[in-house]
């Protein structure tokens, strides 16, 4: 469930708010004159917010090129060429 509470409170209650993201890994959101103004999240869930994005969008990318060329490769295709480029 979301959490949502005025900016206010990020001045007057921040160790609860700091406890509620790292606890939960998810985000806080804060408004301003009842419309959302800002997300408070720990480190962690960003930085694995980032990760899933990163690996989203070079999934994206390799479907763009996937449907550029006819070529595809199986598991053990990729498995043999990534073990001869490691022993290289």
């Amino acid at each position: 469930m979301n959490a949502i509470r005025p900016v206010s409170d990020l001045r007057n209650n921040f160790a609860d708010i700091s406890k509620t993201v790292h606890e939960t890994q998810q985000p806080v959101f804060l408004t301003k004159n009842g419309y959302g103004d800002m997300v408070v999240m720990s480190m962690e869930a960003y930085e694995n917010m980032q990760f899933e994005s990163e690996v989203y969008f070079k999934l994206l990318e390799a479907e763009k090129q996937a449907a550029l060329t006819g070529t595809r490769f199986s598991s053990n295709d990729v498995l043999k060429i990534l073990q001869k480029a490691a022993s290289e």
